[in-house]
């Protein structure tokens, strides 16, 4: 479910079909504005706390990709450049600039090559639970490692995790993995002009500790920020957290 103040939009971009949900701050300053984007399978529904988190002092968009949330699965393939294309169109039909673009998991590859396509979008770039660590470059490691999690996460994470799949199915979530797995998320994103935060949680098995140090090395401007006894959901258990994470970031900026 969306967050109660929530306005959503469907469109449909480059023939693809997408949802948005937008909240804007009465009286919104100059501050830039926050695009949040979920990762494989899943939907806005498990970015909701952390939207609500956002939308207290920002203009914050939630955006619904093809093929995930209930949204029809496209009739051809969409690899991550193609994605991260109508994720730039969703973003112009929106009226945006200069964005806060937040991805988590398979989220991270959209925002990561949307900056490279579009530096106009992409103020700043923050990362949470950044996918595929090189360790887990094949479908069993990948299984491992979500089952790994899944076990330490709450149950109404998995919850909300596991209604998307099911309404994602498997044959598209199969097909996106497949992209996911080939995509070099660590020699891209020397290719990102804007800084990039890295947020994971300290006992996340899916983007491990040494990955994320890599991505912030390679990164022009990288940081990092773990947030102990959190795993890959860290942003549905420590929303409040992670907020306060990127705004002390975008504060030192």
């Amino acid at each position: 479910m969306a967050a109660p103040d929530a306005r959503e939009r469907r469109l449909v971009v480059d023939g693809l079909p997408v949802r948005t949900l937008s909240s804007v701050r009465a009286g919104a300053g100059a501050d830039a504005p926050v695009v949040l984007v979920h990762g494989i399978g899943v939907s806005h529904r498990y970015l909701d706390r952390l939207f609500d988190e956002f939308a207290a002092t920002a203009e914050v968009h939630s955006i619904d990709l093809p093929g995930f949330g209930g949204l029809p699965r496209p009739d051809r393939d969409v690899d991550v450049a193609a994605m991260a294309g109508a994720l730039g169109a969703v973003i112009d039909r929106l009226g945006l600039r200069d964005c806060v673009l937040v991805g988590h998991s398979m989220g991270t590859q959209w925002v990561t090559e949307l900056s490279i396509q579009r530096p106009d979008l992409a103020h700043r770039v923050v990362l949470m639970g950044p996918v595929a660590d090189r360790r887990h470059r094949s479908f069993p490691a990948q299984a491992v490692a979500l089952t790994v999690d899944t076990v330490g996460e709450p149950p109404t994470g998995n919850l909300a995790v596991l209604a998307d799949y099911l309404r994602c199915g498997p044959l598209w979530y199969l097909a996106q993995l497949r992209h996911m797995l080939a995509y070099p998320l660590e020699t891209r994103l020397r290719d990102v002009r804007a800084p990039v935060l890295i947020v994971r949680g300290g006992s996340d098995p899916i983007a491990g500790h040494l990955w994320c140090r890599r991505l912030r090395a390679v990164a022009r401007n990288g940081a990092l920020v773990s947030m102990p006894r959190h795993r890959h959901l860290v942003q549905w258990t420590a929303p409040r957290a992670v907020r306060s994470a990127v705004v002390d970031w975008l504060a030192r900026l």
